[in-house]
């Protein structure tokens, strides 16, 4: 199983939060699944990958932490591939969630760590 993690601090109000955070995760071509508020999980659309290619994006959006202007996101995007490649299309969504999430013009990054 490919997993790979990060977490994103941006400077963003909660209230306008999860409407981007939405919006990325689309953009990457990801359906929303499941929504509690703080916990969001999204999986890539079929037709392009096998269904064991097929990527799952988990975000724990941390409120315990969060001010009016910053909030801590951590993400686990995996998938059931064997990562026997470095470059195998699991690596490529995380690549692709990253960019989104900081190139977004509706939050300014503060700080991104890749674990």
């Amino acid at each position: 199983m490919a997993r790979y993690t990060c977490s994103f601090t941006v400077a963003v109000s909660l209230d306008h939060l999860q409407h981007s955070l939405i919006e990325v995760l689309q953009s990457c071509n990801f359906d929303i699944i499941y929504d509690t508020g703080d916990y969001l999980m999204a999986r890539e659309s079929p037709g392009r990958v096998s269904f064991a290619k097929l990527v799952t994006v988990e975000v724990l959006i941390d409120k315990s932490t969060a001010t009016a202007q910053e909030v801590r996101m951590n993400f686990v995007i995996k998938n059931e591939e064997l990562p026997l490649q470095v470059d195998n299309h699991c690596r490529q969504m995380f690549d692709l969630v990253q960019v989104a999430v900081a190139e977004n013009r509706h939050w300014q990054l503060v700080e991104s760590v890749v674990g």
